[in-house]
């Protein structure tokens, strides 16, 4: 591939992106707010949010936790979340005596109520762990919220608020599932601290405790 090959493939690969967000934005754009929402009342009432997924989903979980912990944009309060990748100890022990299928729903029995929101990543829709996670939240009264791509697979009918990004090609949906992951971040922190000031560029001053 020469440099003008690369460059072509670069635009339209970008290109593409964009078209999908426009698309996502049409489709789904309704369904982010309400997730968004869904978040927002959980955390209002004293919940917490419980993140999983493999491979990149797993990397997409860890952030969305890392940024509602941390801070998205604004300075405000720690907002509790945990993602379900990050344990080796509990990923490998309920791996070896459960089952790989078990990694995510063990974590849900052990550590969900029924006010939290358990929000899972699968760019097909039927990752077994993931599903599985889904089906003991439900039964153990959590709401959950799934992001998929493709058809949606079953994790679209095994949700309270399915978000299914519409592509085939799963380096686009993961792109897109952590835009949705921002906004909702960017829209719980707009709801919840109206009036909190932005964090980006604040000097180190700034951010010291009085």
């Amino acid at each position: 591939m020469n440099t003008e090959d690369a460059l072509h493939h670069v635009t339209a690969s970008l290109k593409e992106g964009a078209e999908l967000r426009e698309k996502l934005a049409r489709q789904c754009g309704r369904a982010i707010v309400e997730g968004a929402f869904m978040l927002a009342e959980c955390l209002e009432s004293g919940g917490k949010l419980l993140f999983f997924g493999n491979g990149g989903s797993a990397a997409d979980a860890q952030h969305l936790a890392a940024e509602f912990v941390g801070r998205f944009v604004k300075e405000r309060r720690a907002l509790p979340a945990i993602a379900f990748t990050t344990d080796t100890s509990i990923l490998t022990a309920v791996g070896n005596d459960y089952g790989f299928d078990q990694v995510f729903s063990r974590q849900v029995q052990a550590l969900g109520q029924p006010n939290d929101v358990a929000i899972g990543i699968s760019t097909s829709g039927n990752s077994p762990n993931v599903l599985l996670a889904f089906r003991e939240a439900s039964k153990m009264g959590l709401k959950t919220i799934g992001l998929a791509g493709k058809d949606g697979g079953q994790l679209a009918r095994s949700v309270d608020l399915p978000i299914v990004v519409p592509a085939s090609n799963t380096a686009r949906i993961q792109e897109c599932h952590i835009a949705i992951g921002h906004l909702f971040c960017e829209l719980v922190e707009e709801r919840m601290f109206p009036g909190d000031r932005k964090g980006a560029g604040a000097s180190q001053a700034q951010l010291k405790p009085a």
